[in-house]
């Protein structure tokens, strides 16, 4: 089987597909909240490396139907090499369905519109895009590398070229201080943007990481308790618009969160407005802290 490089990560929707380790670590490596790749520099794998893997796989899952190209980075590789690798997926797994990586909005848009469209011919197909917040004093402070215009212009880029986007965002992330401008700008990206999917998570901050988190976020920093969260989850879903003919299904399930809730924009906006004014009279039901996933 695949011997990885270890720490591995792969989006909560992934937990069955098949994952090949394309790049190693992350190019950018530096928002504040992340720690996923702190222990690894950015390396692209060599082709022998990758065919070699797909072709063990192919003889161990034939039938697989779904792979994830990891790292953190994966989008980083030259379009050429990106076509090669998922071509040749498409090709030893007669059964492939999809094919997906994260993407960082700087990777998107430094890719030609050409480029995206010769990668999804060639079977690239989902791209998970960490939003994080929408608010540029926020993305600031934690040092994104982006700001709410690239990232709008990035997703909407790849759903042009006929990518299915599914983006994270994090409840807390600005602290009690910055929570309304954090959820004003969230809802503002997300209705700017559509993405066909939306997963809600809540800060969590390992100990590696804690001292930069609040260096870098420059002023004193207030984790914002579970109420707080639910307030702000009602804040951002109330807020959100989608276009008619678009569709965002709204996930709020990750196991970061203390409450869970979920449902699609526009059909759901007001069910998901009345769970959480559910969960604000029954906080008795929340993810007790040490059953909690980061």
């Amino acid at each position: 089987m695949l011997s990885y490089d270890m720490p591995l990560y792969r989006p909560p929707s992934e937990a069955r597909s098949v994952i090949f380790q394309v790049t190693l670590g992350c190019s950018f490596n530096e928002c504040s909240f992340c720690d996923m790749y702190r222990s690894k520099e950015y390396e692209e794998r060599p082709w022998e490396t990758v065919r070699e893997e797909i072709d063990m796989m192919a003889r161990y899952q034939p039938d697989a139907r779904r792979f994830f190209l990891a790292d953190g980075d994966a989008l980083n590789l030259d379009t050429e090499y990106m076509t090669k690798i998922t071509g040749y997926i498409r090709e030893k797994f007669a059964h492939a369905e999809r094919i997906s990586c994260y993407a960082m909005p700087m990777n998107i848009l430094k890719k030609s519109e050409d480029d995206l469209r010769r990668m999804k011919e060639a079977g690239l197909d989902m791209l998970y895009l960490g939003i994080e917040s929408g608010s540029d004093v926020v993305l600031k402070k934690v040092t994104k590398g982006a700001i709410a215009k690239t990232i709008i212009k990035s997703v909407n880029k790849a759903k042009a070229a006929g990518y299915v986007m599914s983006c994270m965002i994090i409840l807390g992330l600005g602290g009690t201080a910055h929570s309304r401008e954090h959820a004003r700008g969230t809802a503002e990206v997300i209705s700017a943007c559509a993405p066909d999917y939306v997963g809600t998570l809540t800060l969590h901050l390992d100990e590696g990481i804690k001292k930069e988190f609040h260096d870098k976020f420059a002023e004193p920093f207030a984790m914002i308790n579970d109420g707080e969260a639910l307030d702000e989850l009602y804040d951002i879903v109330s807020r959100i618009e989608i276009p008619g003919g678009s569709q965002t299904v709204f996930r709020a399930n990750h196991g970061s969160n203390a409450y869970m809730i979920k449902g699609a924009f526009p059909q759901d906006k007001q069910e998901m407005l009345s769970q959480i004014d559910w969960l604000r009279q029954h906080p008795e039901v929340a993810r007790p802290q040490g059953l909690r996933g980061f």
